[in-house]
C-alpha cells in the first residue's frame, strides 16, 4: 500500500503558482528565506512524516493512551517521534527563532504540518498544542512570564492545553464554575472541574502548561467575568525551575469514536485546596485573550477535517487504480473481457470527482487563509492589516465547518471506494472517517460556527467585510471570463455570488426581526452554502492559471495535472454549485416547521 498523506504537487502548485509564497522572500522578516529553503524544509517533513509518525498511525489507535494510578501514559510508539519533532524544532515553526522556532512563513509551517499532522495528528497534537498556549502567553503575558514559560513551551520542552469546557457549561463558557481567588502573593487559588482538555495529562513532556478559565471571587456573570490563568501541572517557580506539583489533576480519560492515542481528559483543579496559577492578561478579560487561542485553533481543525480528506482521497484513488474488478462497461457483454480497474468505473469516477473537487478547494482555501496572515506581517500599512483581518475573520467560521464536516464526508467516500474491504481495519480509510469526526465538534461545534457567522461576522464594520470578500471572488471571475473556456464557468459562479449575497441580506434581516429563531435554524445551511461558493472560487482561480499553463507550453509531465485543474473546476461548477443555489432556493424559503413543530413530536 502507498504510503500516502498529501499530494506534494498540489501542494507546490498552491503555494508557488496559485499564492506566489516564494514572494515573501522580499519581505524582511523572511528575507533569509528562498524557495530552495521552503523545499527543503517540506521535504525534512515529508520524510518525518512518512519514516516516523505514519507508523504509529494504527498502532496509536490500537493501544490508544492509558489512565493508571493517576498517570496518563501515551501510547509509547509516540515518544520517538515527539522527540524527533523537538530535536528538529518542528514544535514552533512560526515562532521566533530565538525563541524556539523557525521563523517560517505560516504559508510554509502549514505545508509541513499538512505532512506532520496528516500522517497522524493524534500523535502530533501533544508537540503543537504547546506552541498554540504559548502564544497567550506571548501576545498577553508580562516579560516576567514570558522569560518562565515561552522557550520550553515553543521547543516542546513543556506540553500546553487549552481548558475551557466543564461538565455543566459545555460550549456555553460563560456558565463556568470554576473560581479562583486572589493570594497575598499575587497568585492566585482556584477550584474548579474542567473536561474533554486534549493532552490535559501525558508522559511526553516534563511540565504542562495549562490556560484555564475561572471567575475569580466577585466578578460579573458571564462571560464578562471571566478571567484567563496560566496553572503549570509542576510549579515554575521565579527562577524558571520546577517546584513541586500543583494541584491540577487528571481524573480520567475519555474512551473515544477516534485518535485514542491523544488523551481527552477530566481534570479537578483544587481538590486538596492547593492549585495555584498566575493571571494572565486583565482581571475579568479572559475571554478576549482565550479568543485569540481559539480562533487559531478553529483554523487548525478546519485543516484537520482538510488532511484527513485528502489522505482518505488519495488511498482511496490508488487502490481504485490498482484493484481489479469488474468488467469495463462497454465490454460487459464480452464473456472474455479481462477485469479491470474500479477507477474504470463510471460511478467509482464519479465518487473520486467529488473527493477530488472538495479536497483542491479546501487546500487552496487552507492556503489562501495562511497566505493573509504572512500578508499581514508583510505590511506596515494598518488599512491593508485590517483588509486580511477582516477576510480571516469573517472566514474562520466557514472554514472550520466546511471542512469539518467536507473532511468527513470524504472519508465516508473513501469508505466507500474500497467496498466491504475499507469497512474493516486493514485499510486506514476507516481509521480516518473515525479521527475526522471529531473535528466537526472540536472548538465550537459547526453549529456554533454558524451562529457566529450569522450573528456577528456577517454584520463586521456594517457589512463592508462581507462587500469585500464578494469582491476578491469577483476579481477571479472577471480574470476567468477573459478565458473562452472559462468564460461559462464565471459566469455561473457569479450568479451563485450574487445569490449569496442576496441570501445573506434575508437572513440578517430575519434575524433582527421576531422571527430570529428562524434565521438561526438556517444559519448553518448558510454557512453550507458559503462553504460551496468559496470552493468554487478556489477552483475556478486554480483553473485560470492552469489554463494559461496550458496554453504556454508544449505537452509535459505537468499537463496531466493542469488539465485535471480545469476539469475539476467544470466538474465542481456544473454538477455541484447547482446543488449550492437549490439549497439557497428553500433557506430563502425559510419554512418554520424546525421551530413551529412541538417538542413532543421528537419522540423519545
Amino acid at each position: 500500500m502507498a504510503q500516502v498523506i498529501a499530494d506534494r504537487r498540489d501542494i507546490d502548485f498552491v503555494l508557488y503558482e496559485q499564492f506566489k509564497v516564494d514572494q515573501l522572500t522580499h519581505c524582511e522578516k523572511y528575507s533569509d528565506f528562498n524557495r530552495k529553503t521552503f523545499d527543503l524544509i517540506i521535504n525534512e517533513a515529508r520524510n518525518l512524516a512518512i519514516k516516523e509518525i505514519l507508523p504509529t498511525l494504527a498502532e496509536g489507535d490500537r493501544n490508544g493512551a492509558t489512565f493508571e494510578d493517576g498517570k496518563v501514559k501515551v501510547p509509547q510508539c509516540f515518544h520517538r517521534p515527539y522527540k524527533l519533532m523537538r530535536e528538529g524544532e518542528w514544535t514552533a515553526m512560526i515562532a521566533d527563532p530565538e525563541l524556539g522556532g523557525q521563523g517560517l512563513p505560516r504559508s510554509i509551517a502549514q505545508a509541513a504540518s499538512e505532512y506532520l499532522s496528516g500522517a497522524n495528528y493524534a500523535c502530533t497534537l501533544y508537540a503543537f498544542v504547546g506552541h498554540a498556549a504559548g502564544e497567550l502567553v506571548e501576545n498577553f503575558g508580562t516579560e516576567k512570564q514570558k522569560q518562565m514559560f515561552l522557550k520550553k513551551m515553543y521547543t516542546g520542552q513543556w506540553s500546553g492545553t487549552m481548558q475551557l469546557t466543564e461538565p455543566e457549561a459545555g460550549s456555553d463558557v460563560g456558565a463556568l464554575t470554576t473560581t479562583a481567588v486572589k493570594n497575598f502573593d499575587g497568585t492566585y487559588s482556584l477550584t474548579g472541574n474542567k473536561i474533554f482538555i486534549t493532552g490535559g495529562d501525558h508522559d511526553l513532556a516534563e511540565n504542562i502548561i495549562h490556560p484555564v478559565l475561572a471567575r475569580i471571587e466577585g466578578a460579573p456573570k458571564g462571560t464578562k467575568g471571566i478571567s484567563l490563568f496560566i496553572v503549570p501541572k509542576i510549579w515554575v517557580n521565579d527562577d524558571g525551575s520546577l517546584g513541586q506539583p500543583n494541584d491540577i489533576v487528571c481524573t480520567g480519560i475519555e474512551e473515544k469514536m477516534g485518535i485514542h492515542g491523544s488523551a481527552t481528559c477530566a481534570m479537578a483543579l483544587g481538590g486538596k485546596c492547593k492549585c495555584r496559577g498566575l493571571l494572565l492578561g486583565e482581571e475579568n478579560k479572559g475571554m478576549r485573550v482565550m479568543f485569540y487561542m481559539m480562533n487559531a485553533a478553529r483554523l487548525a481543525v478546519g485543516i484537520i477535517g482538510m488532511m484527513c480528506g485528502s489522505a482518505a482521497y488519495m488511498y482511496a484513488a490508488n487502490y481504485a487504480k490498482e484493484r481489479l474488478q469488474g468488467k469495463d462497461l462497454i465490454q460487459i457483454a464480452d464473456a472474455d473481457a479481462a477485469p479491470v480497474p474500479i477507477i474504470r468505473h463510471p460511478d467509482v469516477r464519479r465518487m473520486l470527482m467529488w473527493m477530488k473537487s472538495h479536497v483542491d478547494g479546501m487546500r487552496s482555501l487552507a492556503y489562501y487563509i495562511a497566505w493573509m496572515f504572512d500578508k499581514q506581517v508583510c505590511t506596515d500599512n494598518e488599512e491593508e492589516k485590517a483588509h486580511y483581518q477582516g477576510l480571516i475573520d469573517l472566514l474562520t467560521p466557514v472554514f472550520k465547518s466546511y471542512c469539518s464536516d467536507r473532511g468527513f464526508d470524504i472519508c465516508v467516500e473513501a469508505v466507500q471506494v474500497y467496498g466491504g474491504y475499507g469497512y474493516t481495519c486493514e485499510y486506514p480509510v476507516e481509521q480516518l472517517l473515525r479521527d475526522c469526526k471529531i473535528a466537526s465538534i472540536y472548538e465550537g461545534t459547526n453549529g456554533i460556527q454558524a451562529m457566529d457567522l450569522l450573528g456577528r461576522k456577517l454584520g463586521m464594520k456594517g457589512g463592508a467585510v462581507f462587500l469585500n470578500f464578494f469582491q476578491q471572488i469577483q476579481k477571479t471571475t472577471a480574470e476567468a471570463a477573459k478565458i473562452e473556456s472559462l468564460k461559462a464557468l464565471a459566469a455561473k459562479l457569479d450568479e451563485a455570488v450574487k445569490r449569496l449575497g442576496e441570501v445573506a441580506m434575508q437572513l440578517g434581516t430575519t434575524a433582527m426581526s421576531p422571527d430570529v429563531k428562524v434565521a438561526f435554524a438556517f444559519a448553518k445551511p448558510f454557512l453550507d452554502v458559503a462553504g460551496d461558493v468559496c470552493t468554487a472560487w478556489m477552483l475556478l482561480w486554480r483553473a485560470t492559471i492552469a489554463v494559461q499553463k496550458l496554453e504556454k507550453a508544449a505537452k509535459n509531465k505537468d499537463t496531466a495535472f493542469y488539465e485535471g485543474q480545469l476539469q475539476t473546476a467544470k466538474y465542481f461548477i456544473n454538477s455541484i454549485l447547482p446543488i449550492t443555489m437549490g439549497k439557497m432556493d428553500a433557506i430563502q424559503a425559510a419554512d418554520p416547521a424546525p421551530m413551529e413543530i412541538s417538542e413532543a413530536a421528537f419522540g423519545g
